[in-house]
C-alpha cells in the first residue's frame, strides 16, 4: 500500500518554523500517544537545536497506559520533559503550564534582575496533521480561538494565542515529511486520521489494521465484534465482522466498504480499546 503525501505548505512550515524561532522561548512537540515515533517529525531535532522542549502526547485515553508509561520513561531518559494529555477532556493541561514555568524559571530569574517582571513565556506549538493540534489550543486558551477539524491540515497560517499561566503561543500549521520510507510509518499514520481518507483505500487501509490488531491486540478484536479469530484469515475475520455487523448488500454480498468505515472509526474512537501502535 503505498502512501505519499506532502502538501506544499508543509514545506513553507518548515521554513517559517525556523524563521520563528527566534521568537519563542520554548517548543510544545504534539504527538499522537498511539504512535509516538510515526507522528514525530524526523527533522524536529534539527529545526528546534537545543531550544527547550515539552513532547506533549496527545489522545493518551486512547493509547495503552502500559504504552504510556514505557514513552514517558522513553523521553525521560533522553531528557526531554513529556506530559500525557488528553485534549478534548482537559486532561493534563496543567502540567504543560507547569513544566513550561519550570523550564523558564532560570530567564526568568535573570529577566527579573534585569527590571522586567510578568513577561509572557512564549511557545510555538508544531505537529502532524490532525494529532489534536487546535483542540489543545483551544483548551489552553480557554476560547474557541484555533479552527478545528477532523480533517488533517485545517490550520493554515501563524498566530498568536494568550493562554492561561501568563503563556503565548504562536500556532503553526502541522508538518510531516517528503515521504515515507517505511511503510508501517505511512499505515500507522493513516490508521490514526493524519493522513486525508480520501487519499486511500479505505478497504486495504481497514485489512492491514486488523492485520496488525491480530497480532497486537487479538482479545480487543474477539470482544468488540464477538468474533473467534483464532486460525482464521484476514479477510475471514473482516468476513465475520461484516456479518456481525450487518454489512450485507444486495444477493447476501458483504459490503467490504462499510465494514472497512466501521473498524477504522472503532479503532480511531477507541472504541477496541486503548491501544498503542509503537513501543520505545
Amino acid at each position: 500500500m503505498n502512501i505519499n503525501w506532502y502538501p506544499g505548505h508543509m514545506k513553507k512550515t518548515k521554513e517559517s518554523i525556523k524563521k520563528n524561532l527566534q521568537l519563542v522561548d520554548i517548543i510544545y512537540e504534539l504527538l499522537d500517544a498511539r504512535i509516538p515515533i510515526s507522528s514525530e517529525n524526523p527533522d524536529i531535532d534539527s529545526i528546534v537545536g537545543d531550544k527547550p522542549r515539552i513532547v506533549i502526547l496527545n489522545k493518551s485515553d486512547l493509547s495503552s497506559h502500559e504504552g504510556n508509561m514505557k514513552w514517558q520513561q522513553y523521553y525521560q531518559n533522553k531528557g526531554i520533559s513529556s506530559v500525557l494529555v488528553d485534549s478534548l477532556n482537559n486532561r493534563g493541561l496543567n502540567e504543560v503550564i507547569n513544566i513550561s514555568n519550570e523550564l523558564m524559571k532560570e530567564k526568568k530569574l535573570k529577566l527579573e534582575k534585569k527590571g522586567i517582571k510578568n513577561k509572557p513565556i512564549r511557545a510555538m506549538i508544531v505537529g502532524i496533521p490532525n494529532v489534536g493540534k487546535s483542540t489543545l489550543i483551544n483548551s489552553l486558551s480557554g476560547r474557541k480561538g484555533a479552527k478545528t477539524g477532523n480533517r488533517p491540515g485545517i490550520t493554515k497560517g501563524n498566530q498568536w494565542i494568550k493562554l492561561k499561566g501568563n503563556l503565548e503561543l504562536l500556532d503553526t500549521p502541522g508538518i510531516l515529511w517528503p515521504k515515507f520510507e517505511d511503510e508501517s510509518v505511512g499505515l500507522n499514520l493513516a490508521f490514526t486520521g493524519a493522513i486525508k481518507d480520501e487519499l486511500l483505500d479505505i478497504e486495504s487501509l481497514a485489512f492491514k489494521l486488523v492485520e496488525r490488531l491480530v497480532e497486537t491486540y487479538p482479545q480487543f478484536l474477539e470482544d468488540r465484534y464477538n468474533i473467534n479469530i483464532h486460525e482464521k484469515t484476514t479477510y475471514e475475520i473482516v468476513e465475520n465482522i461484516a456479518q456481525n455487523r450487518g454489512c450485507i448488500g444486495k444477493g447476501q454480498e458483504i459490503d467490504f466498504t462499510k465494514v472497512s468505515n466501521i473498524i477504522i472509526d472503532d479503532f480511531r474512537k477507541g472504541r477496541i480499546g486503548r491501544i498503542t501502535l509503537e513501543l520505545p
